[in-house]
């Protein structure tokens, strides 16, 4: 396992950093989506719904590369492993935090979807900044 950085911490958590998810699909090619992103514990969060394609890969191969830029010269790659999937209501109540982060406003619910939280052990990591 590696070890996230109080730095890199930092990066995951900045109001404005998305990240590049990448999953693997069932024939084996790549699946790239940008989402919100977190941290906790040392693992990295990634909150998403049910049904989407990300999470029926993550179901079925727990293998991922976690891409966070925070601007051009300042990125962290990550390959991982999920190590737990939370369900609802804790994936509900970290939904909302995410959207007071990035948005400043709460969640609105969707009828009919389901989240879910992807936690996620970074395996190994590079870090660029210049």
């Amino acid at each position: 396992m590696a070890e996230l950085t109080p730095d890199d911490v930092q990066l995951v958590k900045g109001n404005t950093t998305y990240a590049t998810l990448v999953t693997i699909n069932e024939d084996g090619t790549p699946q790239a989506s940008i989402t919100w992103i977190d941290t906790e514990d040392g693992l990295i969060l990634i909150n998403t719904a049910e049904g989407r394609r990300k999470t029926r890969n993550l179901h079925r191969d727990p293998r991922v590369a976690v891409l966070v830029e925070a601007e051009p010269y300042r990125w962290m790659s990550i390959n991982g492993t999920v190590v737990e999937t939370v369900p609802e209501p804790r994936a509900l109540e970290h939904i909302d935090e995410l959207k007071r982060r990035y948005d400043s406003k709460p969640w609105s619910p969707v009828l009919g979807q389901v989240r879910v939280i992807f936690r996620i052990r970074p395996d190994r990591i590079h870090r660029y900044e210049d």
